[in-house]
């Protein structure tokens, strides 16, 4: 009776003792599955990261080189748009300011402006010419000018303009300058696309 207590005995050790074997390797093979899942995924997951930040590497390299050629274009250009306006400030102002310093050469402008608005209105003109000119224009104008204008020309003169003239039809509330400031802007005009194609086309 007592040896089949201790087979007994010994039997149900054994099976609790593989019971408990089988249930440990269970736990060992979940916990090995489960680690095994967390490490693809924490890979996965690295790999994701790492892909978006050289993703967002390379876009940000590659706005950052857009917008340096931008400024560089932009640098470019502005240098170009500098250059020109000193030559052409160079070759225009020099010219405009010894024409306008000319009174036979203001003389002949007020003369073919007067005589082409004869030609196409009939009222009378309104000449303000600057005032730190007065002594040698006004006399110029009387004694050689008016003589050669059929039309009503009153002249005036004005601290306020530098060079050049002014005319306005009388009684109105405009006028039309004709100052060397406006015929230097005019002529920067005209020869900024010709120096800029001659100095900058491709070649």
């Amino acid at each position: 009776m007592t040896k089949k207590i201790e087979v007994l005995t010994e039997k149900i050790y054994q099976e609790g003792v593989q019971k408990a074997r089988d249930e440990g390797d269970k736990i060992i093979s979940e916990a090995r599955d489960k680690a095994d899942k967390i490490e693809r995924e924490a890979k996965k997951k690295a790999g994701d990261i790492v892909s978006s930040a050289e993703e967002q590497a390379q876009s940000t390299r590659e706005q950052v080189e857009k917008e340096m050629k931008m400024a560089v274009d932009q640098s470019v250009s502005a240098l170009k748009q500098e250059i020109t306006h000193l030559i052409t400030a160079k070759a225009v102002e020099p010219s405009s300011k010894e024409l306008f310093s000319q009174k036979e050469y203001v003389g002949a402008l007020i003369k073919t402006i007067v005589e082409k608005w004869g030609e196409k209105q009939s009222t009378d003109l309104d000449v303000i010419l600057p005032e730190k000119q007065k002594e040698e224009l006004e006399k110029y104008f009387k004694n050689e000018l008016f003589n050669q204008l059929n039309k009503e020309v009153t002249f005036s003169f004005s601290g306020r303009l530098k060079s050049g003239f002014k005319v306005a039809p009388s009684g109105s509330s405009y006028q039309i300058n004709f100052t060397e400031q406006d015929f230097n802007n005019f002529f920067k005009s005209y020869l900024r696309p010709k120096t800029m194609e001659f100095l900058f086309e491709s070649r």
